[in-house]
């Protein structure tokens, strides 16, 4: 038993119906002008993979009135309801009495404009003044009313905008583009269909089996049944699965970077640390490492505020180094970070770091050059350029620029530097032992691999939860 009316409803009917009484190809626009092309496309395709009928999409624009051009249309141009108006009024009207009489003071005041341009209408003079006793040629009591000027005019505005509205096209792009700069039309695209008679065409749509039953096997039904194809590019159910943030795709990429260089990380769940460890144990220099509540029972504080305080250990401000040789090592870390900052495009006061460094003897500029150059190389990162720069706590220090292809230009990537001895000799380190260190913000190559203009977007509570749900797995590009 055929099913008309089945998954297509009464549009897949009348489709059928359509293209059995017509010349192909059927134009689904002339012949379904009130459906959706939407819906139109979903009854084609049901029956396009039942091989019953071919279609092409077309696709062109159309002139649409705007409700201004709609009104202009049915009532005229705004230049000729003023003058008909006046044309109305034998002796003209003031513009207080043409606004009352038209009944929308926009189109009064523009009307006058446009009228104006046309010689359309005039503004009187008046009477003469004929006040005894003066004599004065052409002197006029201007009363400031408005009069027509010819019998008849040619509203070619209300003319343009009619034809328009029944042809639904413009031929002169310039004149279009004063209609939309105008706002009295607007053009929208048409989405269409050319519809062809399938191999299979047929009146009515067969009776389709969606599974194959135990019944079907038991009396071979199925052999003779006819199954629903299946549709492969079919979307499936949408997953309310997790996701991972971009932020964390990237740190993970960066993470195997630092191990398959050698290096273990450091813990780096102490978002709170007094200033002693943020400012003076790095060589920042401060009034009283003290001030900053500094664990005083530490004998690490002591060394550093000998330091800071006097000198020790050959320098003129603070060091120290006891015996021993610790062996080379290599850590990074990638965690949060907080400075007062002025929330811009590029600039959050909270932000990811990542931070490596590097521990060995003989250590020089040109090696942490050379190691930049591969660390980086391995993000995909390369003909980095280097310029001096300062940091309390490293001497020499970089700035790591590189080229950025989507920016055009070059940008800071990172910092960089060799700590100085003054910082390594008060942690107890030998003074012939060197430490490299540099570090970068996770956001930055974050931003460029998703193509994320404002950080706001990829950080914090602007975040778009679908972004997260739908941005692509990364791979950084290693060189």
């Amino acid at each position: 038993m055929a099913h008309p009316l089945a998954e297509g409803g009464e549009l897949t009917s009348r489709i059928l119906d359509a293209l059995d009484k017509a010349e192909p190809p059927l134009l689904s626009t002339e012949t379904f002008p009130t459906y959706d092309s939407n819906d139109v496309k979903a009854a084609l395709d049901r029956l396009a993979s039942r091989l019953m009928v071919e279609y092409e999409t077309t696709q062109r624009e159309e002139v649409h009135l705007e409700p201004e051009g709609e009104l202009i249309a049915a009532h005229g141009s705004h230049e000729a309801r003023v003058f008909e108006a006046l044309r109305a009024a034998v002796d003209g009207l003031t513009i207080q009495e043409l606004e009352k009489t038209i009944g929308d003071k926009t189109i009064s005041k523009l009307g006058q404009g446009k009228a104006f341009k046309e010689k359309w209408i005039t503004k009187t003079k008046g009477r003469q003044d004929m006040t005894p006793g003066i004599v004065i040629a052409n002197t006029f009591i201007l009363d400031g009313k408005l009069a027509a000027v010819p019998d008849s005019i040619h509203d070619a505005a209300r003319e343009q905008l009619l034809s328009i509205k029944t042809s639904r096209t413009v031929a002169d792009q310039k004149v279009l583009a004063d209609l939309k700069k105008r706002k009295l039309v607007r053009v929208q695209k048409v989405i269409g269909f050319k519809i062809y008679k399938g191999s299979k065409f047929a009146l009515e749509l067969p009776d389709e089996a969606t599974d194959l039953t135990a019944e079907m096997l038991a009396t071979t039904s199925w052999k003779t049944a006819t199954f629903k194809p299946y549709n492969f590019q079919a979307l499936g159910a949408e997953q309310r699965a997790g996701a991972l943030h971009p932020l964390n795709k990237v740190r993970t990429e960066i993470r195997n970077i630092f191990f398959e260089l050698g290096f273990q990380e450091m813990p780096t769940d102490s978002f709170v640390e007094s200033g002693f460890w943020n400012f003076d144990a790095l060589f920042f220099y401060t009034s009283d490492p003290a001030i900053a509540g500094a664990p005083s029972d530490h004998p690490y504080w002591e060394n550093v505020k000998a330091i800071h305080q006097g000198g020790k250990y050959g320098s003129i401000g603070y060091r120290k180094g006891p015996d021993g040789r610790p062996p080379p090592a290599r850590y990074f870390s990638i965690d949060r970070v907080f400075r007062n900052e002025s929330v811009d495009n590029t600039h959050l006061a909270e932000f990811h770091q990542v931070e490596g460094i590097i521990a060995d003897y003989d250590l020089t500029l040109g090696g942490l050059m050379e190691f930049m150059d591969v660390f980086f190389g391995k993000m995909g990162i390369t003909g980095l350029k280097y310029k001096p720069a300062y940091n309390p706590y490293t001497e020499p220090s970089m700035e790591i620029f590189s080229y950025h292809p989507g920016l055009g230009k070059i940008v800071e990537i990172g910092n960089s530097g060799i700590f100085r001895p003054e910082m390594l000799e008060a942690m107890g380190l030998p003074k012939e032992m060197r430490v490299y260190g540099w570090g970068l913000s996770l956001e930055r190559p974050t931003m460029i691999r998703y193509g994320i203009n404002n950080i706001r977007d990829l950080l914090g509570h602007k975040v778009d939860l679908s972004f997260v749900q739908k941005n692509p797995a990364v791979q950084l590009d290693k060189a």
